[in-house]
């Protein structure tokens, strides 16, 4: 890879980084598996005002995911949405709620913003 194309343009608003050192294998890479997975139920965790249990349809299952999203999503508008899930996380517990799996989203400007599809993607397939 160039140098040209190791860094964002200057006016891209993505701060620049020395990534050098942070830089992993596609092998590190590979173990990291992410699917589509469709939102089919939304709700705020009690006593937060951060997070958000969801239950996500991945597929062959549906899974638990808590994710910090709530202050920029309201449940309702979730509901039905395609996301990308990290699904081969070890289950954390958050606010005493088990989540099992992560949601991708970018943070702009501190807000979450969720990395979604513009076309129509089965649940369940593999992100590569």
């Amino acid at each position: 890879m160039s140098q040209e194309n190791s860094n964002p343009p200057a006016n891209s608003g993505v701060p620049s980084q020395d990534v050098e050192g942070s830089r992993i294998s596609i092998e590190d890479f590979s173990r990291i598996q992410m699917r589509v997975g469709q939102i089919v139920e939304a709700e705020k965790v009690a006593g937060s005002r951060k997070l958000m249990k969801l239950r996500v349809d991945i597929g062959d299952e549906v899974r638990q995911v808590v994710a910090g999203i709530a202050e920029a999503y309201d449940g309702a508008t979730l509901l039905n949405r395609k996301v990308v899930v990290v699904v081969n996380l070890k289950p954390a517990r958050l606010m005493g709620v088990e989540s099992n799996g992560m949601i991708v989203a970018a943070s702009v400007d501190g807000r979450p913003v969720l990395a979604t599809f513009t076309e129509e993607v089965p649940n369940g397939s593999l992100l590569k």
